[in-house]
């Protein structure tokens, strides 16, 4: 007996990555039909489907109106078709709004953290290749989402950032469409342990320490860039660090993504109060490990959302 589409919304909900697969693929050809009406045959349709679909992953358990669930779907795709006319846009949302739950939305992360389907979403983001999962990461889960933004912070062309991105898309419907029930390690414990670890070390540059950090942290010959700017070493981040601290700038970390061997720091900067424009608003770590150290970081200031 075929279930319904609020039967499938209900399992969905509950964690079934399985009823999440059936259910797009059930929508797949409403979902491109808007995507070709609004932005004809081409790349930038496919993405919009694509991008509805990793959408979905996040946010299905937003769904107040089960049998609602195409019109919800079809929404995301309009909505990121028309952005794609108008230029990029940070987070790929939904409209109208009663679509969704009102108020206190969480981050991506934390939307992912409180569905039961988590484990299954992060456990396939780490399935992917290092290049294709660090594009969905800064895609999905940071401030510097947009293309041309993932393109410098990767140092890679935005045809490059496209590929990498449909790919990964590609490989997580795929995966969605054949997802059957088997169990995958519970990511919670992981992630809080890179959020405590984070906030230590932060709280430990913030205090003056921040080369212990680094020494303790970083492999020897770790590298350390800056898009647009200087390349270089532990000793260049050391001295920056020193330098932000001595004009009296402070950083808060506001969000941790990771996976595998990719771990994101988003910080907030705080300029002193007698030069308020000091510093640009915010920061991206990104940091490659190897054996839990870094051996690359990439910092980037990312460019604020376009409302």
């Amino acid at each position: 007996m075929t279930q319904s589409d609020a039967e499938l919304v209900v399992l969905a909900q509950a964690g079934d990555a399985a009823a999440l697969g059936a259910l797009l693929a059930r929508h797949e050809a409403g979902m491109r039909a808007v995507a070709l009406s609004v932005l004809g045959y081409g790349p930038d349709a496919e993405d919009a489907v694509q991008d509805t679909m990793v959408v979905a992953l996040r946010r299905i358990g937003e769904v107040r109106d089960p049998n609602a669930v195409g019109p919800w779907l079809r929404a995301i795709v309009r909505n990121n078709s028309r952005m794609a006319l108008r230029g990029p846009r940070a987070v790929p949302v939904a409209e109208p709004e009663w679509f969704t739950r009102p108020a206190d939305t969480p981050t991506p992360e934390e939307a992912l953290d409180r569905a039961a389907m988590r484990d299954w979403v992060w456990h396939s983001l780490g399935q992917l290749s290092e290049p294709d999962r660090l594009v969905t990461l800064l895609r999905y889960f940071s401030d510097a989402s947009s293309y041309e933004q993932i393109a410098a912070v990767c140092g890679v062309p935005v045809g490059t950032v496209r590929s990498r991105l449909s790919h990964a898309r590609r490989a997580l419907a795929g995966g969605l469409r054949t997802a059957a029930d088997a169990a995958h390690p519970d990511v919670t414990a992981s992630n809080d342990s890179r959020w405590r670890e984070g906030r230590d070390m932060i709280t430990t540059a913030m205090g003056g320490d921040f080369e212990r950090v680094v020494r303790e942290s970083w492999w020897p010959d770790a590298e350390m860039i800056v898009p647009g700017g200087p390349r270089g070493g532990r000793d260049l981040a050391i001295n920056g660090m020193n330098r932000d601290l001595a004009a009296g700038v402070r950083q808060r970390l506001r969000n941790v993504v990771t996976s595998g061997d990719v771990l994101i720091w988003e910080t907030d900067l705080i300029s002193p109060p007698d030069d308020p424009e000091h510093c640009p608003p915010a920061a991206l770590w990104l940091q490659v490990l190897r054996e839990g150290r870094v051996r690359q970081l990439t910092l980037f200031h990312p460019a604020p959302a376009r409302v």
